[in-house]
């Protein structure tokens, strides 16, 4: 927000979802070729994830639009940074850290996966029957995310 506010909050959670999509899709692309002619490597665009999902919550509570003052946003931001951190650490336990025996690319191909799964919701304009619904998407996202920058950083 320092850059540029809250022009972001003007875009509607359908665009969101493709921003995400543009950025997994830049990752698994680099993954996949081994180069980037781009200077910027795979973890501004795991970050970026990161960043477009909580958007992307505040968009699916707030609506677009662009006359919410930045430190509603920033309070929201967080909130919806801290809900997705205690999921993380409750799904951690409950799995017993099995994302630390995993490979990165999968974390790209379950964000791809679940970007899939946001847009068919979004088709459905958001009714689903059994499924978990668009919020929960975006934290797995998030998630999946985390984990690939930890590996990232700390390695195996």
């Amino acid at each position: 927000m320092q850059d540029y506010g809250t022009a972001w909050r003007i875009l509607r959670p359908t665009s969101i979802t493709d921003q995400i999509y543009i950025k997994a899709n830049r990752i698994r692309s680099i993954e996949e070729k081994g180069i980037t002619k781009v200077g910027e490597g795979i973890v501004p665009e795991f970050i970026g994830i990161i960043n477009y999902s909580i958007m992307g919550l505040i968009q699916l509570q707030l609506g677009p639009g662009n006359d919410t003052p930045q430190d509603e946003v920033l309070r929201l931001y967080q909130n919806y940074f801290h809900k997705a951190k205690e999921l993380m650490l409750a799904k951690n336990h409950d799995y017993d850290e099995a994302w630390r025996s995993m490979r990165i690319t999968s974390y790209t191909d379950l964000i791809l996966m679940k970007i899939y799964r946001t847009k068919q919701i979004e088709a459905l304009s958001g009714n689903t029957l059994v499924s978990e619904g668009i919020d929960a998407n975006y934290m797995d996202m998030i998630n999946y995310s985390v984990f690939a920058l930890i590996k990232l950083e700390f390695g195996e």
